[in-house]
């Protein structure tokens, strides 16, 4: 069972720290528990808790009367909220619950859900990267273990395999080429894949190469088309310290290419980049260069 902080559940639940101690205080809402050393601690069933307890109160909810309700009260009453349409917030919240549940029956019908009332697009947009920024929360703080993290991953890939399957590819002879790959050593998937689903959704040309292609394979790929794009992401590879090389290599070896890189690894203002190649902050920046 994972072990929070009052400020990581700050950070989960969007209620600051000092209310949450009033909360409890006052209304008894939670109950921490304390490690041998006195340090107050929340569990799963705390952090679920005040999910609710948030999008309750986030609605109009006065949390006098929220904790005059019965557990299967509030569980009932949030139930109702999610099922009216584009609340994302509520859309991602059951999604943290269903992760710490490892639940896939809920995850998937969360996800099914938002796509239906608000688009494809809009559901990544909206629920998919705010949850996946949450988890990044869980992630660094050690309260979701690799299990967690390939159960949601896995998840989301197959809702965009799905998404990206159904497109109908709408190019034709002479439009740009879109090269989409992650360098060697890079697994993480999710973000090239969407990249895949936008540039499609816009009637792209795209070669798609996934995971860990070796240098040497890009300019091969590279040399058959001739692409006037190359994409990638950096999550976790090159190196920090080996990124700057990595951007100047891309640029001196692919000069006629503009080159997108998007990722973890490149969010720092240490870079310095070459003149064909653009960092991309969101996904949002991609469809508006693309619009």
């Amino acid at each position: 069972m994972a072990q929070y902080t009052i400020k990581e559940l700050e950070h989960l639940s969007g209620i600051k720290a000092h209310t949450i101690r009033i909360w409890e205080q006052r209304y008894g809402i939670l109950n921490p528990r304390r490690t041998e050393t006195n340090i107050r601690y929340y569990d799963d069933a705390d952090l679920k808790s005040l999910l609710n307890i948030s999008l309750l109160n986030e609605r109009g909810y006065k949390i006098s009367k929220i904790a005059q309700m019965e557990k299967g009260e509030i569980l009932e009453t949030v139930r109702q909220l999610c099922d009216q349409p584009c609340e994302c917030a509520h859309h991602v919240s059951e999604l943290v619950a269903a992760m710490v549940d490892m639940d896939e029956y809920k995850f998937d019908r969360v996800l099914s859900k938002s796509a239906v009332q608000m688009g494809f697009q809009e559901t990544m947009q909206e629920v998919v990267y705010p949850f996946l920024n949450k988890i990044g929360i869980l992630w660094q703080t050690g309260n979701i273990t690799p299990a967690h993290e390939h159960f949601v991953s896995n998840l989301i890939r197959q809702k965009l395999l799905v998404a990206i399957d159904g497109q109908t590819a709408r190019w034709k002879e002479g439009d740009p080429v879109y090269i989409l790959y992650l360098p060697e050593g890079e697994l993480h998937e999710l973000a090239l894949l969407y990249m895949h689903y936008i540039l499609r959704a816009h009637h792209q040309r795209v070669v798609y190469m996934g995971q860990h292609l070796p240098f040497k394979d890009l300019e091969l790929t590279y040399e058959q088309f001739r692409a006037e794009y190359l994409c990638t992401v950096l999550t976790t590879t090159p190196e920090r310290e080996q990124v700057q090389g990595y951007l100047n290599k891309l640029s001196e070896r692919f000069p006629d290419s503009t080159i997108y890189v998007y990722g973890y690894q490149v969010q720092h203002e240490a870079l310095s980049f070459p003149e064909n190649v653009q960092r991309l902050s969101c996904m949002t920046e991609l469809i508006a260069k693309l619009k």
